[in-house]
């Protein structure tokens, strides 16, 4: 009823509310990433045709609000991201969505001040999550906690609780392999060996890069794979000494989103994306996708075009909103995390979607996927 009263009630004038995507020019991550023999396995697109198709959806809405949201696309250098960043902030935007490395997330962090409203719609580090959280900064994009516990409830459920865990040797590699063990001792699992893949031709060192050595002497139910860069593990299903399934990098992947999803409308969701972009819709334009989603869902429940008032509604507990995955969502008032199911998945089916039946919070199901408010190192 709220809903219709504010949709026959638009504004008296057509308010313009401006989202920026900030990206870096050139930034490394978005290159084709060869491995030695030329194969490029990693291929990333930005998230804007993600971010554009929340532009389109919000238009009808919007007519009825008297709202018009726009989208400035902000590419900076990594030496001057100070100078833009200050231009951005001082045109008064209501958003920044952050589609940046690391480092220059630190530096925006540094340089936003209270009044500038940032969505980390790319990074999943538990960092921003935890001692690096900010009181401005939200996120989209699930954390790597949010996806290891999303596989660790679908092994305990399955009782495969013996894990063996391979990993690379990348330092994305290391953060990821700390949230596996987290999850791992969270859910009641067992790492009975943890060993390290190394992509060399060193016959001395072949105990680390022959696969049938790396995952014998050792009983487990399980392999989990850590490999960051996908030069070694795909290599690692139906090579394994003992016949057991692959999760992680390969196999059973823990995903935001992803193009096979059949249920809760994401045919429709996909559908608009392929016409949109011409490619499978990734985590990541699903990211930049709901952070759009977000923000107009708040400007629905602040009945306001002023930006305060819409900040306000985002970050209320009574946000609610559909993110095409079968339950709605808001943002955790700790951490930022845009609380949302998680979808496992092979190369071309959706198998699950977590949290799994069966297990519970004291306050929020969804809370079960990463760290809830008892646990987050975050202080907002």
């Amino acid at each position: 009823m709220a809903l219709l009263l504010l949709l026959s009630a638009p504004l008296a004038a057509q308010e313009n509310l401006r989202i920026i995507y900030l990206g870096m020019a050139g930034d490394p991550y978005y290159e084709p990433q060869p491995g030695y023999t030329g194969l490029s396995l990693r291929d990333r697109h930005r998230p804007l045709e993600g971010v554009r198709l929340g532009l389109r959806d919000t238009r009808i809405m919007g007519r009825a609000l008297g709202l018009s949201f726009e989208l400035e696309e902000v590419m900076t250098e990594p030496a001057g991201l100070a100078g833009s960043f200050d231009a951005i902030k001082s045109s008064g935007p209501l958003a920044i969505l952050l589609d940046l490395p690391p480092e220059l997330m630190v530096e925006v962090a540094q340089l936003s001040g209270p009044n500038a409203l940032l969505l980390n719609i790319r990074d999943a580090s538990d960092r921003w999550r935890g001692e690096d959280c900010a009181p401005n900064l939200l996120h989209t994009m699930p954390s790597e906690a949010m996806l290891s516990d999303a596989l660790a409830q679908y092994l305990r459920a399955l009782n495969w609780r013996d894990v063996l865990l391979l990993r690379g040797s990348s330092d994305a590699d290391a953060e990821r392999t700390k949230a596996v063990r987290r999850s791992a001792a969270k859910f009641g699992l067992r790492i009975v060996d943890e060993r390290m893949f190394e992509l060399t031709n060193d016959p001395r060192r072949r105990d680390h890069n022959n696969i049938a050595l790396l995952t014998g002497g050792a009983r487990y139910d399980v392999v989990w794979l850590v490999d960051d860069v996908g030069d070694f593990g795909r290599f690692v299903p139906y090579a394994t000494q003992a016949p057991r399934p692959v999760v992680g990098s390969e196999g059973l992947v823990a995903h935001a989103w992803h193009w096979t999803f059949e249920r809760y409308g994401a045919p429709q969701l996909n559908q608009r994306f392929d016409r949109l972009a011409g490619r499978q819709m990734s985590s990541a334009d699903w990211a930049g996708w709901a952070a759009v989603k977000a923000l107009a869902e708040a400007s629905i429940q602040a009945g306001s075009a002023e930006p305060a008032r819409i900040r306000e509604a985002l970050v209320s507990p009574e946000l609610s909103v559909d993110l095409y995955k079968g339950v709605r969502g808001n943002f955790r008032s700790w951490s930022g995390q845009l609380r949302q199911p998680i979808v496992l998945a092979t190369s071309d089916a959706v198998l699950a979607v977590a949290p799994i039946t069966g297990f519970e919070h004291q306050t929020e199901t969804l809370d079960t996927l990463g760290q809830d408010g008892m646990t987050s190192d975050c202080r907002r």
